[in-house]
């Protein structure tokens, strides 16, 4: 991942643009979950803004909970879209995983940072 490149991580009905590289992990409903999909991505990422669905606030506060405490205490934006341009958003990825996740809303998209000073 280059600087500003764009990958998502979503649960198992985001849709998935025909021209944007399918990262499939979902091994069977809930297996593997959204979130430790995305720990074990930002563990080897260096991360500067995220893009999250405006609707996971109201939608799946828990898993928003679990993304915040991930992130606390680090410098990273954090963007609320629309969940359709979120999706509108997932054709200029690099790469999107899916997941086994099945809560809605369980989708983010991750802007790598600069991994040098």
């Amino acid at each position: 991942m280059g600087h500003t490149d764009w990958i998502a991580i979503g649960d198992c009905g985001l849709p998935i643009p025909d021209e944007v590289e399918r990262i499939d992990l979902a091994l069977k409903f809930g297996v593997p979950t959204f979130t430790e999909t995305l720990k074990a991505v930002s563990e080897d990422m260096k991360i500067e803004k995220i893009i999250l669905a405006e609707e996971i606030k109201s939608q799946n506060p828990q898993v928003l909970e679990e993304i915040e405490a991930l992130f606390a205490g680090q410098d990273i934006e954090i963007e609320y879209v629309t969940h359709v341009m979120l999706k509108e958003n997932t054709k200029a990825c690099k790469a999107v995983i899916r997941t086994g996740e099945t809560t809605p809303y369980a989708n983010i998209i991750l802007q790598s940072g600069c991994i040098f000073a």
